[in-house]
Parts: C-alpha cells; structure tokens; sequence
C-alpha cells in the first residue's frame, strides 16, 4: 500500500516538475505567434495598400481623369473652381471587336461636352461643347448658330455682350467671327466647338476644326466645387497653393458637388 502511494507521488511531482519546465516554451511559442500574426497583419496591409495603388492607377490611367475648370468658357454649365470626373472610355476607338462589345462607347453627339487635348498646345486639356458633326454645315448670323441652314436651339449658352458685331464693323477679323461666322463645312473624322459662354470662349471659331482623335473623354461628375478666383490656374506659387487650400472648405459649393453633367 505504502508502495502504491510512493509512486503516485512520484508521479504527481513529476507532472508538477513537467508543468514547470514547459512554461517557459508555451510562452515563447505564445511570443512567437504573435510576432507571426503581426507580421501577418503588416503584411495584409501593405498588399492592401500595394492593390488599391495599382487599381486606383488603372482607373485614372484607363477609364476616369480628374479635371479642374480653370476658366469660365464654359459658364453657367461648368463654373471656374468646379472638379470634375471624365468618362474616358466613352469615345475610345478600337478595332477589337471584343472591346467594343463590353466597353461602353457610343459616336459623339452634338451638344455634348467634351474635354480634349488643345490642338495649338497639346499638353493642355480644353472643355468645350459639340456643335457641328463630321459633314455639317455650321454658320453663325448675328450670335445665332446654324446647322445646315437650320437655327440650332440652345438653352445652355449666354451672351454676356448684347452688342453684335457685324463682318464690316471691325478691321480685326478675330473680332467679327464671334458673332458672325461662315459658312464652313466640317471636314470628316471633325468636330466644331463652342463654349457655352459665348462671348468669352476660345474655340473652334478662332482655332478651327477638332479632329475627333484629340478627344479625351466626356465629363459626367462635378465631385467638389468652390468659389475659386477667376486667375487662380495662373497662380502657382507655394503662397498661391497654400492660400487655395485653406480656401476650399469655407469657399465650398455644396450645391454643386456630386452634380450630374448634361
């Protein structure tokens, strides 16, 4: 009896003497783990970061461009200071029939606005509207537009100066085109443009046809928008940059963000 007690005992303190040694490796097993389990979690951040980069610069490389309305060409439509997202898959051409099935292109259509590579500077983005299509017939008489003879009705445009100028009523030909204009015929693979601000816009009247082929996009979204002053794209400077940031919070069109683009 004696004997049976002795060795569950033993056997008792040498559980206990185990239980004691092993405590030191369950905690390194423990440290370890967590040390794996926070490189894991590092390392699950960094893919995630690393993913959404790449994703973000395949969306603004191929399908969306972020563009700032730096003039008021386009006003009442489009207001200096507003931030726009372009659709740059909608006038993409391709020969891949593939592509064409699943990607959502369509032809350009008259009054639709369009931001393109300015031809006499091609390393600037222009916002303008389709006016005349490949083969038209574009004339303006006295501010009013026409298409092949035809007066084109226009709710978007205004005329800030309600002075017309006639052909013979200046010697600067720059002058009298701003409110009478052609005939002229659209070549193909061109478009004619105009600024919805009439009286102040740089277009197709004074720097001639688009080819269809300078197109970037069509803007869709106005995803911010402030009151920015009418130079501030000339204003570069570090002062500039600072005093624009502070700014767009307090100077911020509510109203206007998240606005659908017709």
């Amino acid at each position: 009896m004696s004997t049976v007690f002795s060795v569950i005992v033993t056997l008792l303190m040498t559980g206990m003497d185990m239980n004691e040694t092993n405590e030191p490796l369950v905690e390194a097993k423990k440290k370890k783990g967590a040390k794996k389990r926070d490189r894991s979690v590092f390392r699950e951040y960094f893919e995630l970061i690393a993913e959404t980069a790449v994703f973000v610069f395949f969306v603004m490389t191929f399908i969306v461009q972020a563009f700032q309305i730096p003039t008021g060409s386009m006003e009442p439509t489009l207001l200096v200071g507003d931030f726009l997202l372009v659709n740059k898959l909608v006038y993409t051409n391709t020969d891949n029939p593939i592509d064409k099935f699943l990607l959502p292109r369509r032809p350009v259509r008259r009054q639709d606005i369009v931001v393109f590579k300015y031809p006499n500077e091609m390393a600037k983005d222009f916002v303008k509207r389709v006016i005349g299509l490949p083969g038209e017939t574009v004339e303006i008489r006295n501010k009013q537009v026409f298409i092949n003879d035809k007066p084109l009705e226009e709710k978007y445009k205004v005329h800030n100066d309600s002075q017309v100028i006639g052909k013979s009523d200046y010697y600067q030909y720059s002058d009298s085109i701003r409110d009478n204009y052609g005939p002229v015929n659209v070549p193909a693979g061109h478009i004619f443009v105009m600024g919805d601000n009439r009286d102040n816009s740089a277009d197709s009247r004074y720097w001639g046809f688009l080819p269809e082929t300078y197109l970037k996009g069509r803007p869709w979204l106005i995803y911010f928008s402030y009151k920015a002053e009418r130079d501030a794209y000339l204003k570069t400077g570090l002062r500039d940059r600072l005093k624009k940031l502070v700014s767009f919070i307090p100077r911020a069109r509510w109203n206007r963000i998240f606005k659908i683009i017709h």
